[in-house]
């Protein structure tokens, strides 16, 4: 299921208009609802005093004439004046009331009264039925109300169009993302963009000029494979070729040599290439990892190889180490270092592979006495396919950028030192997490 963010801001934003005119209204209803009942209440009191003061009995005849009455009486309105005791006493007014507003019920209906007593023991009484006056009081204050009701729906439709209009920049952002190439991913444009937005569009940015240097690093990458892989792979045909050209056994043994050194070179390569891209498209999943137990599996499966070449191969073990790290991934940065160590080691030269601890890390270092690399190159051999100037023998140049790319999946870090004593290089792995034994 969608969620609209401009659909949930216009029924917010609506309903909480319509909630707050609908209080308003009511509000509103009830104060003109109020005043219309007191103006109600104040006509009574009014009719009463002109009724006591054109009652004839309480002026001289001559500032009176007959026929001069106010007709105070209103039967549109049902009001009725009654002038005690000259006029009949009605029945629903019982005994003597006192003065001031009542509100009586006669069986039939509601009656609100005003009695003005006067000298003499004469008494006005202006009634009127509550349902008139509350009719009359109603109909004043819907003529109130009606406006503000009207306005809501108005006021709905501005809510809708301000949230549509704030929202724009987002629907120009998100076209602008479509219609971008996907080979090369260009910056969102911060212009105009709301405060609130500017974070996220800052964000994306980041993640896209992330996203172009992987791109331009895989670009590169795949044609310096093209490009590593060619060379192998043609001399490979010219070597198959020459198998036919053999004319003896001898010969055909002497051919299939080199065309086996060939493809063994071509599968190392590609196995490197193959590592190379996995780390860089996957995080492997971290476990605890007996870091001796691993150093002694990878003495057993070099040692034939140093001990080819009469490299003095070994383990130095200062502690029990423990890492949490991802097998995988601790076991290439260790080959690489090692397949450069044993191949760049003269023979009769010392490979040492360390364990030890310091105070916030645990240090995994392999020792050799070989040649180094110069200090200008040491961060470079970091770099697919790059190869130190006069570094002798074959390779691929790809051994150090997959210990590196290992390296960074599991939190740790890799440098290339001077030997401490005599020349040769120390190859260091670093990482702050681990448990002792």
């Amino acid at each position: 299921m969608t969620r609209s963010l401009q659909r949930r801001l216009s029924v917010m934003l609506g309903g909480a208009m319509l909630l707050a005119g609908l209080a308003a209204a009511a509000a509103s209803f009830l104060l003109a609802y109020s005043e219309a009942t007191e103006f109600q209440d104040d006509l009574l009191r009014q009719i009463a005093l002109l009724a006591a003061n054109s009652d004839p009995s309480q002026r001289g005849a001559a500032s009176h004439p007959p026929g001069a009455e106010v007709i105070l009486a209103d039967p549109e309105s049902r009001i009725s004046v009654i002038r005690l005791p000259d006029d009949p006493r009605p029945g629903w007014l019982a005994g003597d009331v006192t003065a001031g507003f009542h509100t009586l019920d006669t069986d039939t209906e509601y009656l609100r009264i005003f009695v003005w007593k006067a000298p003499a023991a004469r008494t006005t009484i202006v009634a009127q039925p509550t349902e008139t006056r509350d009719e009359v009081a109603i109909d004043s204050a819907l003529r109130t109300l009606t406006p503000s009701l009207l306005f809501l729906p108005l006021m709905a439709w501005v809510i809708v169009r301000v949230v549509w209009r704030e929202l724009a920049p987002v629907r120009r952002l998100a076209s602008h993302l479509d219609a971008q190439p996907a080979h090369r991913p260009q910056p969102l444009s911060d212009r105009d963009i709301p405060d609130e937005i500017l974070p996220f569009v800052q964000a994306i940015n980041r993640l896209l000029e992330r996203t172009g240097v992987l791109m331009s690093q895989q670009r590169r990458f795949v044609a310096d494979a093209a490009h590593e892989l060619r060379s192998p792979l043609t001399a490979l045909s010219v070597q198959a070729q020459n198998l036919r050209q053999a004319t003896s056994l001898a010969d055909l043994r002497e051919r299939v040599t080199p065309l086996q050194m060939g493809i063994e070179r071509a599968r190392k390569l590609t196995e490197q290439l193959l590592s190379l891209a996995k780390l860089q498209s996957r995080t492997s999943d971290t476990t605890e990892v007996d870091v001796a137990a691993l150093a002694r599996e990878l003495i057993a499966e070099y040692l034939p190889l140093a001990e080819a070449r009469g490299i003095d191969f070994g383990l130095e073990e200062t502690v029990a180490l423990r890492l949490d790290a991802a097998p995988d991934a601790l076991r290439l940065v260790l080959r690489n270092g090692l397949d450069n160590a044993l191949k760049y080691t003269p023979e009769g030269g010392e490979v040492t592979l360390r364990l030890a601890l310091d105070d916030t890390s645990a240090i995994i270092e392999i020792v050799d006495n070989g040649l180094g690399i110069p200090i200008i190159e040491r961060e470079r051999v970091f770099a697919p396919f790059h190869r130190a100037p006069e570094t002798p023998g074959e390779g691929s140049g790809l051994g150090l950028a997959i210990a590196r790319e290992a390296t960074a999946t599991l939190g740790g870090s890799l440098r290339l030192l001077d030997r401490p004593q005599g020349c040769g290089l120390v190859f260091r792995y670093r990482q702050a997490r681990f448990r002792r034994a």
